[in-house]
């Protein structure tokens, strides 16, 4: 992937020009060391590899002697390193190719490395804000996530990674692993607040009236 691959885009994360009066409020990307620990599980797929090493060099030195136990143990433990580089890899694509957008009006996530998708959640629509914190993390790294209305059909498949663990058949999209997570939930929390304030006008004026009118 280039920097040059979403040069369709207005803006980078932002599909089509704002609409006049709608402004953008914060822009930021999944940690790609967060994403790999928490998404891609490296540590753990890491371990067990580690873990599979030892266990079948073992295995072969009890059998066969420390002169065949050796080679296993080296080969299993490069193909844990194997995937400890390739979970990573993975990682720093995700965090690359992903954007996250707060707007005065909605919350946007373009999401997708091979397959570049976006996701447009207006506030009026989001029933539910959930964040989640790393507390052993110094950047503040966490997880926002955005509850939705079903009839919206999203598919957990293409937002993953950035969808609300575990939430499978009800997929709520997220804001996975960004750092000043608090800070980022402040700001949706005020301009989703402001939003739901702002009156509604229609444009048919009642008779003998001219201009616009609140819409009831």
């Amino acid at each position: 992937m280039s920097d040059h691959d979403f040069d369709f885009e207005p803006q980078p994360g932002i599909p089509a020009p704002l609409p006049e009066g709608e402004e953008i409020l914060w822009q930021g990307s999944p940690d790609m060391w967060a994403l790999a620990r928490e998404a891609f599980k490296i540590r753990w797929l890491t371990g067990y590899m580690v873990l599979l090493a030892f266990w079948r060099g073992y295995v072969i030195w009890s059998e066969s002697g420390l002169a065949m136990a050796l080679p296993t143990l080296v080969l299993y433990l490069i193909f844990a390193l194997g995937t400890y580089l390739l979970l990573l890899l993975l990682a720093y694509v995700q965090s690359r190719a992903t954007i996250y957008t707060l707007t005065s009006a909605r919350a946007i996530l373009r999401v997708g490395a091979a397959l570049q998708v976006t996701f447009t959640v207006p506030y009026k629509v989001i029933e539910v804000a959930a964040l989640g914190l790393n507390k052993r993390s110094k950047k503040g790294i966490g997880t926002l996530a955005l509850q939705v209305p079903e009839d919206m059909r999203l598919s957990y498949t293409v937002l993953w990674p950035s969808a609300r663990p575990w939430h499978i058949r009800k997929p709520q999209p997220a804001f996975r692993c960004i750092p000043e997570a608090e800070k980022v939930a402040r700001i949706l929390a005020e301009a989703a607040q402001a939003k739901l304030n702002e009156p509604e006008f229609s444009a048919k004026p009642e008779a003998g009236a001219s201009g616009l009118v609140p819409a009831q």
